[in-house]
């Protein structure tokens, strides 16, 4: 099944979040990623989804997503239009021996080290989910003790911004 990256611009209040959820869970639409938060604008979250459906069904959550009241805008981003990152936080077990391999690794896929302690290390690394799952496949042989992943975070490329015209119906 296709994913599809959804950026929703709600009105920042409580509740909001729980009612966009319920909506893909009524559906039983697999939500494969969600990240919440807020935007340039205090008034406004963005909500980035990231869900397992076909196009039609796509479509009829996308017009009752719309019909919710602190829904302000709906927009689909594809991959080649915009631009889409996770952070990765990975535990690994390292003793001084395997520390300079792992080293090599995380300088090849542009990550960090942000903790270390004399049996592990932290890793710390952003990009697409293609390429977390290839820094994870690289630290296969090593001893992964814990993985935390984020949400896709995205956002459309060039000029233009989704939060222009969604303000408007913030401030009626």
């Amino acid at each position: 099944m296709p994913k599809h990256t959804l950026s929703v611009l709600v009105e920042n209040k409580p509740g909001v979040l729980a009612r966009v959820a319920g909506l893909f869970s009524r559906r039983a639409f697999n939500i494969h990623s969600l990240a919440v938060g807020p935007t340039e604008h205090p008034d406004i979250s963005r909500i980035t989804v990231v869900v397992d459906v076909e196009e039609h069904p796509l479509e009829q959550v996308t017009k009752q997503l719309n019909k919710l009241v602190h829904v302000l805008k709906i927009v689909e981003l594809e991959k080649e239009r915009s631009v889409q990152r996770e952070l990765l936080l990975v535990k690994v077990r390292a003793d001084a021996r395997q520390r300079g391999d792992i080293l090599q690794i995380v300088d090849l896929f542009r990550a960090h080290v942000v903790d270390v302690s004399t049996d592990a290390l932290v890793i710390e690394a952003i990009g697409t989910p293609e390429k977390l799952d290839a820094l994870l496949a690289a630290l296969g042989t090593y001893d992964v003790r814990e993985i935390v992943q984020s949400g896709t975070v995205a956002i459309g490329r060039g000029a233009r911004s989704i939060t222009e015209r969604a303000l408007d119906r913030v401030s009626a």
